[in-house]
């Protein structure tokens, strides 16, 4: 069965161990947008794995990985990656591991363009974590970017890097940022290149033939719905289509190859950065945080944590397809005597549904909730859905009435093991 798995929410609701999971049963794995400003920790027999660019796929024997075109690719950060998770025992070989050759590259200079565009933005910086990405997609729309195929004329990129620095060191000298050589950063990116040679090629035939011949093909999605450049909260997104539609654009393999849309949620919201959060709240971010939870695997930085808002999540589910839900961090809720969901907003005394697109409008959306109780146990050890307190199944069973889409998959903690199907 060929599966997408997509985020719902800001990011964060974890993707990576729900494709770690569904991946016993998988051919392919297929990261096919974004670039390292994600991560993905995957627990397995014990070993935290932190994964980048890397599907999550990698973790296991005998399936092969997808870096599609529609991702961005750090060089240098792919092959640091590599070897991190190399000196852990993971392999990473050639056959194991493609590339696509369609791919843009994101290059030294991208990284000091995407904080000089936070610093000019000043108080309504995105809060991007200034890994070049926005930068790198810039300059593929622009048409003025290198690929990977690119990098196989090297006379070529030095034409296309030395025609670009000039612009880009002018940029960054208004704002007293390191600036750079075409040498300099010719040399840094064919230092990685080398490591990367094996891995690169044209995957959409390879993807197709897998298809063709009935192997089960899983897309591993970047990033939340949420953070969707055309669905998302503008301007406080990403820059790549975060939606089931960009597996396929940013893979070439066509929707009707497509046969289920798995959307992850937690069982609560978080969100990183700037941007709006109707559902943020203080007592059970502090708390979530008091147990070590909730900090960025890229950034570091503290989420904020709120309640469930199945505006967004209705939302989310419409837009991408959803066939099931995966919900996690079911157990972030253990300790709690008394839950919120919000059903809708309220926006100058009018009911909403589902979120607005006027940006002016989130700062009068007024969260409307219904409260349901807690089921104050430790659900962690829990081994099958039917093991839940019957409060747990009856939360899970509201969220998806609220949301238009089925519960699949429930998440009691991090590791491979923690996951019930429903």
């Amino acid at each position: 069965m060929n599966t997408i798995v997509v985020g719902l929410q800001w990011g964060d609701e974890g993707k990576g161990k729900i494709v770690d999971y569904l991946t016993e049963t998988a051919d392919v794995v297929v990261r096919g947008q974004g670039g390292n400003n994600a991560g993905h920790t995957v627990i397995a027999k014990g070993v935290r794995y932190i994964l980048n660019l890397l599907p999550s796929g990698i973790l296991w024997d005998g399936k092969i990985n997808i870096i599609g075109n529609g991702v961005v690719v750090d060089a240098t950060g792919l092959v640091a990656e590599i070897e991190r998770n190399e000196a852990l025992g993971v392999a990473v070989t050639a056959e194991k591991l493609l590339i696509s050759d369609r791919a843009h590259v994101v290059l030294p200079f991208h990284k000091e363009l995407d904080a000089a565009r936070e610093i000019a933005l000043g108080d309504a910086k995105i809060g991007t974590t200034k890994r070049g990405i926005g930068p790198t997609y810039a300059d593929k729309v622009n048409r003025c970017g290198l690929r990977i195929a690119d990098l196989f004329d090297e006379e070529f990129t030095r034409t296309q890097i030395s025609r670009r620095i000039a612009e880009v060191n002018e940029i960054l000298a208004k704002y007293d940022l390191p600036q750079f050589t075409a040498d300099q950063v010719i040399e840094e990116v064919y230092t990685a290149f080398e490591r990367l040679r094996p891995h690169v090629t044209n995957t959409i035939p390879v993807l197709h033939q897998a298809w063709k011949a009935g192997q089960s093909i899983l897309f591993e999605g970047a990033q939340g719905t949420l953070l969707d450049i055309d669905y998302g909260t503008y301007p406080f997104v990403t820059s790549s289509n975060t939606t089931s539609g960009g597996s396929c654009t940013g893979s070439g393999l066509p929707p009707n190859a497509i046969e289920r849309v798995v959307g992850v949620c937690k069982a609560y919201t978080t969100r990183v950065g700037s941007g709006p959060f109707p559902t943020v709240d203080e007592g059970l971010s502090e708390y979530l945080h008091g147990l070590g939870r909730e900090f960025g695997v890229v950034s570091g930085r503290p989420r904020g944590c709120g309640w469930l808002d199945t505006v967004l999540l209705r939302f989310a589910c419409m837009v991408n397809g959803v066939t099931g839900l995966a919900v996690t961090n079911v157990d972030g809720l253990d300790a709690y005597d008394t839950l919120q969901i919000c059903t809708h907003y309220e926006i100058d005394g009018v009911k909403h549904d589902l979120p607005p697109a006027d940006r002016s409008a989130w700062d009068r959306a007024v969260p409307v909730y219904e409260n349901l109780p807690g089921w104050k146990t430790d659900t962690t050890s829990i081994t099958e859905y039917e093991q839940l307190p019957a409060n747990a199944k009856a939360y899970l069973t509201r969220l998806a009435e609220l949301c238009g889409a089925p519960v699949a998959f429930v998440g009691v903690g991090p590791d491979r093991a923690q996951t019930l199907i429903v």
